[in-house]
């Protein structure tokens, strides 16, 4: 059975990068940086927190 998780969207807008992160757990949420690295380090961080501790399915 499958069950959503998380909806992760990558943009660019001039010279910063954009994450929207869409969950249950933590709403919605946006990241910038001036590098797509930073920007993809930020979702990585805040995802991995989340999912630590969310109780167990």
């Amino acid at each position: 059975m499958e069950e959503f998780i998380c909806s992760v969207e990558f943009l660019r807008g001039g010279t910063e990068f954009f994450a929207r992160v869409s969950s249950e757990a933590g709403g919605v949420r946006e990241y910038r940086s001036p590098s797509s690295s930073g920007v993809i380090d930020q979702v990585i961080n805040d995802l991995q927190e989340e999912f630590e501790s969310a109780p167990a399915a």
